[in-house]
């Protein structure tokens, strides 16, 4: 379990690394209304194909996106499983976070009930 554990992390580590440049996550929100190429992708930066590529390398390398041949084009993919296994994680940690705040905000409250308590004693 342990070795399967260590497996996940470095997968959201690169996952969460590839999505930590704004280039990156625009390039993945175009890819989830559909395939593009290199250069459809490229169009809206400015920056070169090479710069463009570079990116697409580091979104496949988390295995975010793939490429598909077609004719003599290699149009890009969105590829969901990574994304989803990232998603999940923000969300199983997302509830301990909130599940952390409520008792904090219960032992808070007892703390301020209880002072309170305290001073309307003689």
């Amino acid at each position: 379990m342990v070795g399967r554990m260590a497996v996940v992390e470095d997968e959201l580590s690169l996952v969460f690394s590839a999505l930590a440049d704004p280039t990156r996550r625009a390039i993945v929100e175009r890819l989830a209304l559909g395939e593009a190429t290199v250069n459809q992708l490229a169009e809206p930066f400015a920056m070169t194909q090479q710069a463009i590529s570079k990116h697409l390398k580091v979104l496949e390398r988390a295995r975010l996106i793939t490429r598909t041949r077609t004719a003599q084009a290699r149009p890009c993919v969105l590829d969901t499983e990574n994304l989803d296994a990232a998603v999940g994680w923000i969300e199983r940690h997302r509830q301990i976070w909130a599940d952390r705040h409520d008792r904090l905000s219960e032992h808070l409250a007892a703390l301020q009930a209880g002072r309170a308590k305290n001073e309307d004693k003689p």
